[in-house]
């Protein structure tokens, strides 16, 4: 079979970050696989960091974590839930794996004694990695690039899009510059002159812009319109109008009105005699947007003022909600503020709570009272990687009466560590990259709730953790009835538990959330919020 000419579009934001490449880039690779072709997208990250693993949720929101185990940024959750294909450590990369790599061979002699530089060194292995997709016969890569046009981090990326646009071709590649007009409010307009500037620092550096997407919190007048295509070099056609909506998941069909997958197939010399189809994608907007009932889950956690530190698992709510027709509303409660003396009141009328993934020690004694008023009050809980750990501490203390129970993350010398290490983590140092990460089989025993909920014996699920349930506990649990009805088939370990006498108690090892998208809502979800509705 011959090898197909994949075509390149690169996505880059000028005037502030944060204004939405990733929707955009998402939007736009929705669009284009429903004309029939094969795409990805992938994310070039300016950060010197190897990867968001060890970054605090605060500095960069949640840590997605791909099937094949690699520690991502937060946009490739938003590709996968809205192409509803997986991504792949080759999808995002950062600046700190570049000059990794680069210093790499350079200690091996493999620049025979070159002077290494940006560029070409630095340069061509930027390249490498956004070609490395190309192997896998896509029609189309989307590359989106972190950070703002003219941050001095991003110029080696911006420098390479130049170099690639020459290599490549004509109509081989394209570049989508995302930009922000912004509204004064006194002068009752909208304001061209910060995107002209952009777009003309992106020249400077080579580039020119082929399609303008501007973000707006009011529509574009014809004037302005035009006066951005004339001062941008890009036709009038060309310039597309993103304004506010109310949900991320509308942008697609925000965008197809105005013609933006064509605009794009034009340019790069592609074509489809099939039209856009999002008909389940508006039956699943309709849905989220008209529902019939409404629950209250409180999300405890310790992240909660920067609320892109659990993006996942909030639209996992959103997914598995518009497909049951319900509402979810996510009461944020910081664990940190949670006492025995406020529980009762700060957890008062809510459905259902979920405890939230974590590291550290801070806010630890009031997830560990969240788990407690959940399974005796019997109000649905769904525990999520911590979450089902601090589950375990917590019916190990005043369930089975070891006071003292502890998790090892947490109490080094505990009499009872229902929480410990693997062997093979004792010895680990380094922080980055070396937990228990990616896709992993788990049983689940005949019979049991999750059995039930995944129709299905044999499940795959994605995990990010060190520390494990001991074993030697398991006995004791299940006597008491919590029992541990998922298991990692080859190892023993422990990867769910759930309580025999309570609607709904379950904790997982793994992160569900990562598999959810628009199209293929979450099981767990769906049940869990079921259980919260019932209640």
């Amino acid at each position: 079979m011959s090898k197909k000419n994949t075509k390149y579009i690169f996505v880059t934001g000028g005037v502030t970050s944060s204004l939405g490449k990733g929707i955009v880039s998402a939007s736009l690779g929705l669009l284009l696989k429903s004309r029939g072709f094969n795409v990805t997208i992938q994310k070039l990250d300016p950060y010197i960091n190897i990867d968001p693993g060890t970054l605090n949720p605060y500095e960069h929101g949640e840590c997605y974590v791909t099937e094949d185990g690699a520690e991502t940024d937060l946009d490739l959750g938003h590709y996968e839930r809205y192409l509803d294909s997986p991504t792949s450590q080759n999808n995002n990369v950062t600046t700190g794996k570049i000059y990794q790599t680069v210093i790499e061979k350079e200690r091996k002699g493999d620049f025979l004694g070159k002077t290494v530089q940006v560029i070409p060194h630095i340069t061509n292995e930027i390249k490498r990695r956004i070609k490395i997709l190309s192997k896998q016969n896509y029609d189309i890569i989307i590359t989106e690039i972190g950070g703002t046009v003219g941050d001095i981090e991003s110029l080696p990326y911006i420098e390479t899009v130049r170099q690639l646009k020459w290599e490549l071709g004509e109509k081989n590649s394209m570049v989508i510059h995302l930009t922000l007009l912004p509204y004064l409010a006194s002068s009752g307009e909208l304001k061209t002159k910060p995107s002209q500037h952009s777009v003309r620092q992106l020249m400077e550096s080579g580039i020119m812009a082929d399609v303008l997407v501007c973000r707006t919190e009011h529509k574009i007048p014809k004037d302005q319109r035009a006066k951005l295509a004339q001062f941008c070099n890009v036709p009038l056609d060309n310039v597309i109008e993103c304004k506010d909506l109310e949900t991320i998941y509308e942008v697609p069909m925000y965008l197809q009105k105005q013609n933006f997958d064509d605009v794009v197939l034009k340019e790069l010399d592609l074509k489809s005699d099939k039209e856009a189809d999002l008909k389940d994608w508006k039956t699943f907007l309709k849905k989220f947007q008209n529902p019939k009932k409404t629950v209250e889950i409180a999300l405890v956690g310790k992240y909660i003022s920067l609320q892109d530190s659990y993006i996942s698992i909030a639209e996992a709510f959103k997914h598995a909600g518009a497909d049951l027709e319900t509402e979810v509303k996510i009461r944020w409660v910081y664990s940190g503020d949670l006492t025995k003396e406020n529980i009762k009141d700060s957890l008062d009328g809510v459905c259902g709570i979920l405890v939230a993934p974590g590291f550290g020690d801070r806010g630890i004694e009031g997830k560990i009272l969240t788990a407690q008023y959940a399974r005796e009050n019997k109000v649905p809980m769904l525990g999520i990687c911590l979450g089902m750990q601090i589950m375990t501490v917590e019916f190990a203390r005043n369930v089975l009466g070891y006071t003292k129970a502890n998790s090892m993350e947490f109490d080094t010398s505990t009499e009872h560590p229902v929480i410990s290490l693997m062997e093979e983590q004792k010895n680990v140092v380094d922080k980055g990259g070396t937990m228990r990460l990616g896709a992993w089989k788990c049983s689940l025993k005949n019979g049991s709730k999750l059995n039930e909920i995944y129709g299905s014996k044999h499940i795959s699920e994605r995990h990010r953790h060190r520390y494990e349930f001991n074993s030697d506990y398991i006995a004791e649990f299940e006597d008491n009835g919590f029992a541990a009805t998922g298991t990692n088939p080859e190892t023993g370990l422990v990867e769910a538990l759930e309580m025999t006498d309570h609607p709904f108690y379950v904790g997982v090892q793994y992160h569900p959330e990562y598999k959810s998208t628009v199209a293929s809502p979450h099981p767990l979800f769906r049940a869990f919020i079921k259980a919260c509705a019932a209640k």
